[in-house]
C-alpha cells in the first residue's frame, strides 16, 4: 500500500484523537450533503411558496425508504474493506473495491427506475395532500433520475472511509455543494422551474461529486485504486458485502418505513403541519449527521481492529464513541431548540409553519442524543461482523414499538395530536439503545473468551 497520505492506522495509538480526526471531516461532509436538500427546501420555501416547501418535504421519508437498502450495501463495502485493510491483505481489498463499485452502478439504475415509475402511486399511499401531490411527484421523478451518481458517490466515499480517508470526500462535497446552491437560485429564481429546478440542481451537483470520487479512486496508488478494466464482481466479495450490507439496508428500510407511516399521520394534520415538520426535520438532520459521524467512526475503527486481531481496543472504542456522540447530540440538539424560531424562519416566514416546526423540535431535537447512542452501538456490532442482530433489535425495539405506539396510544382521542406522535421517537430510542448494549456485552464475553482461549493454546 504505497500511498498512505490520506489513510489512517486505526489499530494503534490514541483512540480519541484519531476518532476526532476521522469524524470532523466526515461530519462536515455529511452536513454538506444534507445542505443539498436544505438548499432545496430553503429556496422553494422562500421563492416558490409553502405548497412547494410541503411538496419537497413530503418526499424526504419516501426517498429514504427507497434508497436505504442500497446505502446499506455501501456499509457492507465499508466493513469488508476495513477488515481486509486491517488484516493487511491489499489484493483482497482491491477485489472488494471493484466489486462494490459495480454494485453501486446497478443499484443506481434500479433506483432510478423504481423512483420514476412508482413516485405518484407511493405518494398517494402516503396520503400526500392533494394540493402538493403534482409538485411532489415531479420533484421525486427528477431527483431519482440522478440516483446512479448518488450511489457511486456513497459507495466510493464508504470505501475511502474504510481506510481512514474522510478528507477528500469533504473537499469534493464542498465544491458540489457550492454548485448546488448556485444552480438552485438560477433554476428557481432565474428560470422559474419551481421544485423541478431544485431537484435538477441536486442531480447535477451529485454528478459532480460522483465524478470527483471516481477520479480520486482511479488516480489512487494504494489498495483502493480503481481500474475500469478490472471492474467485475468477485463472487465471495459480493456475498460478503450482501451478508453485511443487506441487514443494514433492511434496518434502514424499516426505520424509513416507520417514518413513512409517521409522515402519513403528519399529513393528516394538513399542509401547514407538513411544512413545519419538514423544516424542523431538516434542521434536526444537521444534528443527526453530526452524530452519525461517530457511528461511521466506531464501525470503521471496530472493523479494522477486528481484522488486525486487536480485540482489546474494542471496549475503548465503544466508550469513546458513546461519550463523543452523547455530548454532540445533547449540545447541538438543544442549541437547535434554543435558536428554533430564527432558524425555522429561514425556511418559511409563515408564523403557523414556524409554530408547527417548534412542536417537533421541542420533543425530538431535545432528546436526539439517544438516537446517536443507539447508532454508535449499531456501528460497533456491525464492525464486529454482526449485522443481522442490530437489524432485528431495531426492527422490534424501535420500529415495531413505534408502529405499535401509532396504532394504540396515538389512537386515543385525547392523545391524537402531533406532539404525542413525536414522543414515539425518544421512547423507542431509549428502549433500543438499552437492548443493543446488552447484546454487545453478551457478544463481547463470547468473543473475549474465544480470544483468550486462542492465546492460551499459543
Amino acid at each position: 500500500m504505497k500511498d498512505r497520505k490520506y489513510e489512517m492506522d486505526m489499530c494503534s495509538g490514541p483512540i480519541l484523537k484519531k476518532m476526532l480526526l476521522f469524524t470532523l471531516p466526515l461530519m462536515c461532509s455529511s452536513i454538506l450533503q444534507l445542505l443539498f436538500n436544505a438548499a432545496d427546501i430553503v429556496v422553494v420555501g422562500r421563492f416558490a411558496g409553502d405548497h412547494s416547501l410541503a411538496a419537497v418535504g413530503a418526499t424526504t421519508s419516501l426517498i429514504n425508504l427507497l434508497t436505504n437498502l442500497f446505502v446499506g450495501l455501501s456499509i457492507g463495502a465499508n466493513v469488508l474493506v476495513a477488515r481486509l485493510y486491517g488484516a493487511g491483505h491489499p489484493k483482497e481489498v482491491e477485489k472488494a473495491v471493484h466489486t462494490a463499485m459495480v454494485m453501486s452502478f446497478y443499484s443506481g439504475i434500479l433506483l432510478t427506475v423504481m423512483g420514476i415509475v412508482g413516485a405518484k402511486q407511493i405518494l398517494l399511499w402516503m396520503q400526500t395532500p392533494k394540493e402538493v401531490l403534482p409538485l411532489a411527484t415531479l420533484y421525486l421523478r427528477v431527483y431519482f433520475a440522478g440516483m446512479t451518481a448518488t450511489m457511486i458517490y456513497n459507495f466510493g466515499s464508504s470505501i475511502l472511509r474504510a481506510v481512514g480517508d474522510t478528507r477528500r470526500p469533504l473537499y469534493y462535497l464542498l465544491g458540489a455543494g457550492a454548485l448546488n446552491v448556485v444552480l438552485n437560485l438560477f433554476f428557481v429564481i432565474g428560470l422559474h422551474l419551481d421544485v423541478a429546478g431544485v431537484a435538477l440542481a441536486t442531480v447535477l451537483s451529485q454528478c459532480v461529486s460522483a465524478g470527483l470520487v471516481l477520479r480520486c479512486m482511479m488516480k489512487e496508488q494504494g489498495a483502493v485504486h480503481l481500474s475500469l478494466r478490472n471492474l467485475h464482481i468477485e463472487g465471495d466479495k459480493f456475498l460478503r458485502i450482501l451478508q453485511i450490507g443487506l441487514p443494514a439496508g433492511l434496518q434502514g428500510i424499516i426505520f424509513a418505513l416507520s417514518n413513512v407511516v409517521i409522515q402519513s399521520s403528519i399529513n393528516y394534520f394538513g399542509s401547514i403541519t407538513v411544512a413545519g415538520n419538514s423544516a424542523a426535520a431538516n434542521l434536526e438532520g444537521f444534528v443527526y449527521f453530526a452524530m452519525n459521524a461517530f457511528y461511521q467512526a466506531t464501525m470503521s475503527f471496530t472493523a479494522q481492529n477486528m481484522g488486525a486481531g486487536k480485540y482489546q481496543r474494542i471496549d475503548r472504542i465503544v466508550v469513546t464513541g458513546q461519550v463523543c456522540v452523547f455530548v454532540t447530540g445533547l449540545v447541538l440538539g438543544n442549541l437547535v431548540v434554543l435558536l428554533g424560531h430564527p432558524l425555522l424562519s429561514i425556511y418559511s416566514s409563515t408564523p403557523a409553519v414556524i409554530d408547527a416546526g417548534m412542536r417537533r423540535l421541542n420533543v425530538i431535537s431535545r432528546t436526539y442524543a439517544l438516537c446517536g447512542m443507539m447508532e454508535v452501538m449499531v456501528g460497533v456490532l456491525r464492525g464486529m461482523g454482526y449485522s443481522v442482530l442490530p437489524t432485528l433489535v431495531s426492527l422490534i425495539g424501535a420500529c415495531g414499538l413505534r408502529l405499535l405506539w401509532i396504532a394504540t396510544i396515538f389512537q386515543i382521542p385525547s392523545m391524537h395530536n402531533v406532539t404525542v406522535l413525536y414522543l414515539s421517537y425518544p421512547v423507542t430510542w431509549s428502549i433500543t439503545v438499552a437492548v443493543h448494549v446488552i447484546c454487545f456485552l453478551i457478544i463481547r464475553r463470547k468473543r473475549w473468551r474465544q480470544y483468550n482461549g486462542k492465546e492460551g493454546e499459543e
